[in-house]
């Protein structure tokens, strides 16, 4: 394919991805599943066709797309929550390995082990991708949301290295259990020493990150360095990738400026959104590749191998998320259930950690175990000559289909038919009231300042920001006291809240008309504007989206 071919094939696939986001926003129907269903279509038109290569997703896309999750996520979150994200990434993801393992070498003709334990760990990681995507916009409450993140961040890094392990042990390189063990562990230990170390190198790096363009540069590159580092010494660089993410992401409010977060924050969602998107098209292109390669097997030996494969993947999961809700309380495995208690945690904090996951938060999860692009890219790193390997890209395919298009779909009706909505009321309390505990400190550091001394001006100063602190803490304790009041789950509806909002939009809007009628007089040149904009656009970012 020639360079403009290429560039123009790229353009293309940027326009499906912007009108497919475009059709899921006016529809309600998840981005990820429209997009797959059109590189399906698209794969058997004429024309050129994208073929999977798996060192560059692992090596260019899985970093970044991984490296952003984490960013996104609570460390403090997925802390509490550790032994449920461990039981869900790597105790489910070994269970669906060996399980399927065993269902190939007994059922499928010719099937060994370690073909079948291969493609186990290629479809047992769930992309929870779409999964979240759905689910945000249904309402998930957050508790949800952190276990899917928890679970989708860690699993990759189990599946890999089992993966790893089974195709040493086809290669007959001196595989024991022992040995697999000891890699396991050795891998996954040095991937979360090196992703500590990159966080620690960031965190020196903080009298480079006060330029957001300088920001930028470090935060893009800091995925790459993770993986790359953790890969040339042998250990799991997702690992390393999503370790360092998390970190780096906690410290963020302390060492990044204001610039500097938005900048950054802005250019991670532009990455996000185009690299999930020509992934999910990428992911749809290979279906050609895949039935092509089934022409010497049976159809009997297709049905069975299939069975096994989907059957664990949609049968396992609810099942290990039943028994391990029944296992004793003292064994901290219970799903949302009590962990030791944190330094810091808040009344409501522990109430949230110490309530069990409920029959309908169990249903979600189980249906919530979307497959994406990283088992396909799995299941191709398989060696030429591996046993079966294009059975398993068939049956790693089918799994990723059947659940992305399928759960994908249906994700978003079930959780609002079973009624699971984050309790917005009980979100608006916890931002307002730490709203005023930052305002009452703002108000105590001018008490210190005044104790100072200083001129009249600043004396002037101390008063005008005194009187605009007070008249905003007694705008949130206002809030606070309506939400003290309100009866349901749902924000309560707060006519002269909403009726400011509108007004603050208006002016800002004849704000905005006024700089462009100066600037098209040439009253103003354009990089005023663009400075005066800036302005304008972070005030109205401040504005609660419902009015």
């Amino acid at each position: 394919m020639h360079l403009e071919e290429l560039l123009l094939f790229v353009l293309a696939a940027v326009a499906v991805v912007v009108a497919v986001r475009w059709i899921s926003e006016r529809t309600g129907l998840p981005a990820a599943a429209l997009l797959t269903l059109t590189g399906i279509l698209y794969a058997y038109l004429p024309g050129p066709n994208a073929e999977l290569d798996p060192e560059l997703i692992l090596t260019f896309l899985i970093p970044p797309l991984l490296y952003n999750a984490a960013l996104d996520s609570s460390l403090i979150d997925i802390r509490r929550n550790m032994r449920t994200v461990i039981s869900l990434s790597v105790g489910l993801v070994i269970a669906t390995s060996l399980l399927i393992g065993a269902g190939f070498s007994l059922w499928v003709t010719g099937a060994t082990l370690a073909a079948g334990v291969a493609l186990g760990a290629a479809v047992a990681p769930p992309d929870p991708v779409a999964a979240l995507a759905v689910g945000r916009k249904a309402g998930l409450p957050n508790n949800l949301v952190t276990l899917i993140q928890g679970e989708g961040l860690l699993n990759d890094a189990t599946a890999l290295t089992i993966l790893t392990v089974a195709v040493a042990a086809y290669e007959g390189k001196g595989f024991t259990f022992t040995n697999a063990v000891g890699v396991f562990t050795l891998s996954a230990a040095g991937g979360v020493v090196v992703g500590i170390a990159l966080a620690w190198v960031v965190r020196l790096l903080r009298p480079l990150r006060t330029d957001p363009l300088s920001a930028n540069a470090i935060s893009l590159a800091a995925p790459f360095v993770a993986y790359i580092g953790a890969e040339s010494i042998e250990v799991s660089g997702v690992l390393a990738v999503v370790v360092a993410g998390l970190i780096i992401g906690h410290d963020a409010p302390r060492y990044a400026t204001g610039a500097s977060r938005l900048q950054t924050s802005a250019v991670w969602r532009l990455i996000d959104f185009m690299l999930e998107g020509l992934v999910f098209l990428l992911i749809g292109q290979q279906l050609p590749t895949v039935v092509d390669e089934l022409a010497k097997y049976r159809t009997s030996t297709i049905v069975i191998a299939l069975g096994i494969t989907l059957g664990v993947v949609l049968l396992l999961r609810p099942l290990w998320l039943v028994l391990t809700q029944l296992l004793p309380r003292s064994m901290h495995t219970r799903l949302g259930g009590e962990d030791a208690a944190m330094e810091g945690d808040s009344p409501a904090s522990r109430r949230k950690r110490e309530k069990p996951l409920g029959a309908r938060e169990s249903v979600a999860m189980s249906w919530a175990g979307t497959r994406g692009v990283i088992s396909l890219a799995a299941i191709f790193t398989l060696p030429v000559g591996f046993p079966d390997r294009e059975l398993l890209h068939f049956c790693a395919f089918v799994v990723v289909l059947v659940t992305l298009i399928g759960q994908g779909l249906t994700f978003g009706p079930l959780v609002r038919r079973l009624g699971l909505r984050a309790n917005q009321n009980d979100l608006a309390r916890e931002r307002n009231e730490a709203r005023s505990a930052a305002v009452q400190a703002a108000l105590d550091q001018l008490n210190d300042i005044q104790h100072q001394q200083h001129d009249h001006v600043e004396d002037h100063a101390i008063e005008n920001m005194r009187q605009q602190l007070e008249m905003r803490l007694q705008r949130y304790r206002k809030r606070l006291d309506l939400l003290d009041k309100a009866d349901s789950e749902t924000m309560p509806e707060s006519p002269q809240y909403e009726a400011a909002l509108r007004v603050r939009r208006a002016v800002i809007d004849a704000q905005r008309d006024e700089l462009l009628r100066w600037r098209d007089a040439g009253r103003l040149t354009d990089e005023g504007l663009r400075g005066l904009e800036r302005e304008l656009d972070h005030e109205e970012r401040l504005l609660d989206r419902r009015g």
